[in-house]
């Protein structure tokens, strides 16, 4: 079933004579743990914006003996290649979108395991003889990768590693050795469920969030060509469709343009837990009053200027979530 939201704000002018510059989002989740009947999921609050995404659990052992088991954060993949078509916190950083996790109330420093993959091999070990940094968009790992000798380039580019990106910049041909690779990282942790009492887990980050510079699901007040793809992923329906194409209408006058960005949050790990959710609540925050956001949900209530809550018991996620943000760029 597909239930749609449309939260509007002010009908202001939206111009359509932007390139369709495109960002991908990383997709992020929650929590996943190997699958049991022992530890259920109690309660699962979720808050999603732009700029944070909060989750805090309610973990039950339901058994009659204490549960010794670890519990992972997989980061989102990221693939090398052209940076500018990825959003992501700090390439520098491992820690790329500043995750942290407390529970019951204690501060926790997870381990972090960090793979390179290439044609679906494991390189890690040769990344690690040569001293060269896993973030496929730092500059650090840029310029490490110059001085692999010529025999190692040729290598990894034979074992799909990297690849040499020739252009003309203005200043003749230049070469650049490119990032390939596919960099997996999850956070974990080692904790106990102790037989019949709760466990407290509480974890946030900066969401990726992608975008376009215009809108692309409409076009000249119809349908765009990805209309379809947006109904399926975002929900967007008739009155979204007016509203939008009332902004695209107005495009060029005294308005601001009016953008998408999207963030993705994968709910489906929560089925990883013993039995259905218990309580779920999902708070989405569009951030302003004039921006838009659409999403699929069931019996959504807006409780504040620009927050919107949907709610349900014995929750059993199917479908993973995805937020269309209609945003107003700023004169």
């Amino acid at each position: 079933m597909r239930w749609t939201l449309l939260i509007g704000g002010f009908l202001l002018a939206a111009s359509n004579v932007l390139a369709n510059d495109t960002t991908a989002e990383l997709t992020t989740g929650g929590l996943i743990y190997v699958q049991t009947s022992d530890v259920a999921m109690e309660e699962e609050e979720l808050y999603i914006s732009r700029e944070e995404v909060l989750v805090d659990y309610v973990f039950r052992n339901t058994g009659d003996k204490d549960v010794e088991s670890i519990i992972a954060f997989p980061m989102p993949d990221i693939v090398g290649g052209s940076q500018s078509d990825i959003a992501m916190g700090d390439a520098e950083s491992d820690n790329f979108l500043g995750f942290s996790v407390v529970q019951d109330s204690r501060q926790i420093k997870p381990e972090l395991q960090q793979r390179v993959i290439a044609v679906g091999i494991d390189r890690t070990e040769e990344f690690s003889k040569r001293n060269i940094p896993l973030l496929p968009y730092s500059e650090k790992t840029r310029e490490a990768l110059k001085s692999l000798p010529a025999d190692v380039k040729a290598d990894w580019i034979a074992k799909g590693l990297v690849y040499i990106d020739r252009y003309d910049a203005g200043k003749g041909w230049q070469e650049d050795i490119t990032p390939a690779w596919t960099l997996r990282s999850a956070y974990w942790w080692k904790t106990k469920f102790p037989a019949g009492k709760p466990v407290r887990v509480s974890h946030r980050y900066k969401p990726s969030v992608g975008g376009t510079v215009a809108m692309t699901f409409v076009d000249q007040g119809k349908p765009g060509p990805n209309h379809k793809d947006y109904v399926e992923r975002y929900c967007i329906d008739q009155p979204f469709m007016k509203t939008a194409a009332k902004l695209e209408a107005a495009a060029g006058k005294s308005g601001p343009n009016y953008t998408e960005q999207w963030v993705s949050y994968i709910l489906t790990t929560g089925a990883n837990w013993g039995g259905s959710i218990g309580k779920f609540k999902l708070t989405i925050d569009k951030g302003r009053e004039q921006d838009y956001v659409s999403f699929c949900g069931t019996g959504i209530k807006k409780i504040g200027p620009t927050t919107f809550e949907m709610s349900a018991t014995d929750f059993s996620p199917e479908k993973d979530l995805h937020v269309l943000f209609v945003t107003a760029v700023d004169q």
